[in-house]
């Protein structure tokens, strides 16, 4: 059986496609949230009924081991952006009025919650809101049991102060497809809480602008002296790049082709030149590795809450400065000539020098490294695995300095992205395993200041299709970034993240559903370490054993 055939099966494959830039797409594997709303972390692992010996119609509501957001004790006004039911490609539309009661916009968080059920059976589906034209949260959805489940995810989102602070449209949706089979209506709705500031919690540095990026064409405030952008880029919509790590050489005998391989690469340009590169984040989505035993209740990393790629865009200030019109365009390296799968929505994050109008200054330094990479098939021996070796790396410098009301200040961003991978197969797919990592390291210095990034994400899984089509997936997944900031040289500051996820779960493939007899083990370890993290320490472990929770453990 190919891994076309049991993706669809299972719902891993989109039934339909769009781009999430305007209208969003269906998710063809899409993912999982955060914390749900019922279940809450104990000093210990959660007192919780004996596991049942396997699947049945109702299972534990989706969460995940990640932290919630901290909220400051100060006065809070909530109000409601979107309520809706997704049935179709019909997008929710409605009106945001900041609310008057927590300061103009000068808050100390901003908070977003998104709170969803579905039921009867469906597809896992992408989905994104926009205020003000400003892509704000982009998620997908668990699939449901029969018996119905609830989720929820919360994002802090207090660096679209410009836009939360003022009147404006505000747009969701998330795209999905009702009818006999598939019985799941998507019932979410999105609320925004503003915690007022005080003196025990000031209003942090936010952008003075945030701009969508809807066209190349772009015309920046001429006094900014800071210029962020930020990528929802996500491989979705249907077709093989759902899975781009999985993709082959156009030569090799597989279901899912790249004429170069799987090597992406997330890239941002400034007038037809490269300003900025980064590994995209392998995201499994609910449906994905076929197997949604997987994830009914803990999803992949990511996979509710996408964050987007950052690159620091600054030392480009000077020529964006000038008052006239650029071209600021997102492209993703490594998908064939022609092919869709990809939605990359941006934003751009400005400060201004609020002591000149205009702010001038020059890009003095621009060093590309040539990137580097091969994907190497090795045929299978009769009876044996084929194997693509693939490896990437590219690495970008670029430096530039601006002229503020306060001197001369000297930016320069360093960033460095690798990857490589063994994907083993035999043929008909009944075997498919992938071993993978990447790495995309950064350093931006501004000034006397120096922060240092270092992000590792891997992934090594292998599903088997059996006797009796017994379908097995193992699955261990990660998610880590270690940063350190420097002042003068001295080290003030650290953090570190590392996000762990494994999963075990079988079941046989071609019967109803009643039939599947499906099990399934899975674990997260969510630790965050560091300054700037109450008491320095976040450690929580999540496990589910055929989806009831046996574990629940926080030890920090």
């Amino acid at each position: 059986m190919r891994r076309h055939r049991i993706m669809g099966l299972l719902g891993a494959l989109t039934l339909a496609a769009g781009a999430l830039a305007g209208p969003a797409a269906a998710a063809g594997a899409p993912a999982a949230a955060p914390p749900a709303a019922s279940a809450g972390p104990g000093a210990g692992p959660a007192a919780g009924p004996v596991p049942p010996a396997e699947f049945g119609t109702d299972w534990h509501d989706p969460l995940t081991a990640a932290p919630p957001v901290v909220r400051p004790a100060t006065r809070s006004c909530r109000v409601t952006l979107a309520e809706a039911q997704f049935r179709d490609f019909t997008p929710y539309r409605g009106t945001y009025t900041p609310p008057t009661g927590c300061g103009r916009s000068d808050w100390a968080k901003a908070v977003l919650r998104l709170d969803g059920k579905v039921k009867g059976r469906q597809y896992d589906r992408l989905g994104n809101l926009t205020l003000g034209g400003v892509e704000i949260l982009r998620t997908s959805t668990p699939e449901p049991s029969p018996d119905g489940i609830e989720w929820s995810v919360e994002k802090d989102v207090t660096r679209y102060r410009d836009v939360l602070g003022r009147p404006g449209p505000v747009e969701m949706l998330i795209g999905n497809v009702v009818n006999d089979t598939y019985t799941g209506v998507i019932d979410v709705k999105v609320t925004l809480t503003l915690y007022a500031a005080d003196r025990h919690a000031p209003a942090p540095d936010t952008p003075d602008r945030v701009l969508p990026l809807t066209s190349p064409a772009v015309t920046t405030p001429r006094n900014t002296e800071r210029l962020l952008a930020e990528v929802y880029a996500t491989g979705s919509g249907g077709g093989c790049e759902e899975y781009w790590y999985l993709t082959v050489p156009d030569a090799a005998p597989y279901s899912c082709k790249a004429s170069d391989g799987p090597h992406r690469e997330v890239r941002i340009s400034v007038d037809g030149r490269l300003a900025g590169l980064a590994a995209p984040f392998p995201t499994v989505w609910t449906g994905g590795w076929s197997n949604p035993f997987l994830w009914y209740v803990t999803p992949a990393p990511r996979a509710f809450d996408v964050q987007p790629i950052v690159y620091d865009l600054t030392p480009w200030a000077a020529l964006l400065n000038d008052g006239r019109e650029h071209r600021v365009e997102v492209s993703v390296a490594g998908v064939p000539a022609g092919q869709a799968g990809w939605s990359t929505p941006a934003n751009l994050l400005l400060w201004q020098d609020h002591g000149r109008q205009v702010v001038t200054g020059a890009l003095t330094r621009h060093e590309e490294g040539a990137p580097t990479g091969s994907s190497r098939w090795t045929p299978a021996a009769p009876g044996g695995e084929h194997r693509l070796d693939t490896d990437g790396a590219h690495r970008l410098t670029v430096a530039g300095h601006l002229d503020t009301s306060h001197g001369r200040v000297t930016t320069t961003v360093t960033r460095a992205v690798s990857h490589t991978s063994a994907h083993r197969w035999t043929d008909g797919e009944t075997r498919d395993a992938l071993t993978a990592g990447w790495t995309d390291e950064e350093s931006v210095t501004r000034g006397d200041r120096t922060t240092r990034t270092a992000r590792t994400y891997t992934m090594d899984g292998e599903t088997t299709l059996g006797a009796g089509d017994r379908l097995r997936t193992v699955l261990s997944l990660g998610d880590r970034a270690d940063t350190v900031t420097l002042r003068g040289g001295r080290e003030t500051g650290r953090t570190r993240l590392d996000d762990r996820y494994t999963g075990d779960a079988s079941y046989t493939a071609n019967v109803p559903r009643d039939q599947r007899h499906a099990v399934g083990t899975t674990t997260e370890r969510y630790r965050l370490y560091g300054s700037g993290i109450g008491g320095g320490c976040y450690d929580r472990t999540v496990s589910t054993a055929q989806g009831a929770l046996t574990e629940d453990r926080l030890r920090c």
